[in-house]
């Protein structure tokens, strides 16, 4: 009769109903113990782990319910009789979990107050399968290699002009729906105008276009459009909402960036001259770590293109300078996955991410380089961020002669006034009584 009592006993645990809701006992959970448990007990004892230690599952409800060989290793609401907080005390010399190093003391005491106020967990194990059923983040479409499609069949051959016309027509077909009528020109050439200027076209452009029956009029007008100065300023604005740009660093101070603007048409040249984008990025990242060009003009534009990283929100009167350099690596770690990869990596400052594929691991190896990076002129009270000078050497070396002539100049001009002075002052009662004899 023992056996299935025991086998009575694990299904009931398995199907235990979940702890009811209480939203602060959810919020401390999430931000305090989960990733706790996540960063330093999952890979012993969880659902995913490789290499499962005692029995004992600590990534579900049940799984501590039910404990490990040694039994249940949570009491909820006693701290005294919970082997798990013993363990982390390090209070038994025959149970010290991690075993690898002691927690540090604020995870410790998160965890014992956790398990004081009652084990609140909202996991389950039926949430535990599931997660586990997600497919690999790795294999997620975004995160595989480009490769070719062949584009679909399609009924109406005729509508078809280029390959990219397959796949909208298919879609279309598909949904038992019929493509919109041609555009008239005038139509044209203002979606084509507003879409890549942000501009309306003049009237003598429409005058033109519906004037030119050739079969290239609409391919001259893209080139036209794509050739005008505006369409940089009009695509550059996307990336630069990418990239956050700001006149100022916002939050606390909110202190000018007197030189911001600088970025800001980097941006907008390099999209004119069609500078290729890996270009586009590695200069960003680390224009001053390239190769310098010869050309002066191209060497600032390169160091301009750096302030991608030291724009955006910064809180400058952070008194916490360590937590105030991790913070700047943080921002920056985020504005660089959300722009370049399209995902949001920061979250991993705390905690693996669920279901994308990225770790703690992942966060922190950037954050090393990042940290590397010089964004920060000074941590003073109010930190200051980082300017490097555009001039070259050359044209250093000609301010710092004219500035020294400028010194020479001026001092040779005061010491004139200083002795013009001397002798006024000497003559003046002199000519004083002088002037009054004469009146």
């Amino acid at each position: 009769m023992l056996a299935p009592l025991l086998v009575a006993l694990s299904l009931a645990l398995q199907s235990s109903p979940p702890a009811p809701r209480d939203e602060a006992q959810e919020a401390f959970f999430e931000a305090r113990v989960r990733p706790v448990l996540a960063a330093r007990c999952y890979e012993c004892h969880s659902h995913t782990s490789k290499k499962l230690k005692a029995n004992l599952y600590l990534d579900t409800r049940e799984g501590w319910l039910q404990g490990g060989d040694s039994g249940p290793v949570i009491v909820a609401g006693d701290t005294e009789a919970s082997a798990l907080v013993r363990a982390i005390r390090y209070e038994d010399l025959d149970l010290q979990m991690p075993p690898k190093g002691k927690l540090p003391q604020n995870e410790i005491d998160d965890l014992v107050a956790w398990v004081r106020a009652g084990a609140y967990d909202p996991r389950t194990q039926a949430a535990s399968l599931a997660a586990q059923s997600k497919p690999d983040g790795r294999e997620h479409w975004a995160f595989l290699p480009v490769r070719a499609v062949e584009p679909p069949a399609v009924r109406d051959e005729r509508w078809v002009a280029n390959p990219i016309d397959r796949f909208v027509l298919a879609r279309l077909e598909q949904e038992a729906l019929a493509p919109a009528p041609p555009a008239d020109k005038r139509t044209l050439l203002r979606r084509a105008t507003y879409d890549l200027l942000g501009l309306p076209p003049t009237p003598a452009e429409l005058a033109d276009f519906e004037a030119d029956s050739s079969p290239q009029a609409f391919e001259r007008v893209v080139d036209r459009l794509l050739a005008s100065p505006h369409y940089g300023e009009r695509w550059g604005r996307h990336w630069l909402d990418l990239a956050r740009y700001s006149d100022s660093n916002g939050l606390d101070e909110n202190l000018a960036m007197a030189q911001a603007w600088r970025y800001r048409d980097w941006v907008v040249a390099a999209l004119n001259r069609d500078l290729p984008y890996d270009q586009f990025v590695a200069q960003q990242l680390a224009g001053d770590l390239l190769p310098k060009p010869a050309d002066e003009q191209a060497l600032g534009a390169q160091l301009a293109a750096t302030g991608f990283l030291v724009l955006g929100p910064k809180v400058l009167a952070e008194q916490d300078k360590e937590k105030l350099v991790m913070d700047v690596v943080d921002e920056e770690i985020d504005v660089t996955s959300k722009a370049l990869l399209g995902v949001t990596l920061s979250c991993a400052r705390c905690h693996d991410h669920k279901f994308d594929p990225w770790s703690q691991r992942d966060y922190y190896a950037l954050a090393g380089i990042f940290k590397s990076t010089k964004t920060l002129a000074n941590l003073e009270f109010v930190s200051r961020w980082n300017e490097v000078e555009l001039a070259t050497d050359e044209r250093k070396a000609a301010r710092d002669a004219f500035q020294k002539s400028v010194a020479e100049a001026d001092a040779k001009v005061a010491s004139i006034l200083r002795r013009g002075e001397e002798e006024t002052s000497a003559r003046w009662p002199t000519q004083l009584a002088s002037d009054l004899l004469e009146a």
